[in-house]
């Protein structure tokens, strides 16, 4: 695969992810009498990755995060040169969904940016929990760490073929159930972007923790999965040609 087709598939799934996982929690979370919930938004954002891993995984390896990105890069999956194309990508993508969802969103006449927000990602005063800094910081890492883990383990040439984006899909689903009351849940530097720069304000002011967290959890993950899961490494059974 070209370079062009790689950076376009990111770009894409990264769409899918954000505007499938923020659009649940925006437009259908707290629907009259039909709303999803955090466990339906919690599935949302599993079935965007399930599905987009099934399109793309063959064209880019379907990353649609920095944090997995840089984190197969720690674990020796993925080269650095790459790097960069696959950031960009992700984050376009991810903007792109967040300003539709909001063109979207303010079809309704009841919907207010400031009051019903863009399903950003906070701490303190932006935690739909009220959990503060630390928590925030540590639950991003150890859940990225984890993410990474799972995606290397699954992927990895030994593990069953197949199956690796159910496995990945579910820990996406499993993670948002944690930690949507802490930090509405990003373990992703490019779905915390899209809605921040859309929101402003305080989204904005803490959107540095959404990649700084991530990024230190997918390297922790990355290397512990090299270091600790395995001798060798084959090609993933998702990553692209």
């Amino acid at each position: 695969m070209t370079n062009m087709q790689k950076g376009l598939a990111e770009g894409i799934g990264t769409f899918w992810l954000v505007f499938g996982g923020c659009g649940s929690a925006v437009l259908a979370a707290a629907f009259p009498d039909l709303g999803i919930g955090f466990a339906g938004v919690a599935l949302a954002f599993g079935l965007t990755v399930v599905t987009m891993a099934y399109a793309i995984g063959h064209i880019s390896g379907c990353h649609l995060n920095p944090a997995i990105t840089v984190g197969l890069w720690a674990g020796g999956r993925f080269d650095a040169r790459d790097i960069p194309l696959y950031v960009v990508s992700q984050v376009v993508g991810a903007i792109a969904a967040a300003f539709l969802l909001y063109y979207i969103a303010s079809g309704n006449p009841g919907y207010d940016l400031a009051t019903n927000g863009l399903a950003a990602n906070g701490f303190g005063e932006g935690s739909p929990g009220g959990y503060d800094l630390i928590s925030g910081f540590t639950i991003e890492i150890v859940l990225t760490a984890f993410f990474l883990w799972i995606v290397m383990g699954s992927t990895d040439g030994r593990a069953p073929a197949g199956f690796a984006p159910l496995a990945i899909g579910l820990a996406l689903t499993l993670i948002h159930l944690i930690a949507i009351p802490v930090t509405n849940t990003s373990v992703n530097p490019a779905r915390s972007t899209g809605p921040a720069l859309v929101v402003g304000g305080l989204a904005l002011q803490q959107l540095w923790l959404f990649w700084v967290a991530p990024l230190l959890g997918g390297l922790v993950g990355g290397w512990l999965y090299r270091t600790v899961g395995a001798d060798s490494f084959p090609k993933p059974n998702i990553e692209g040609e």
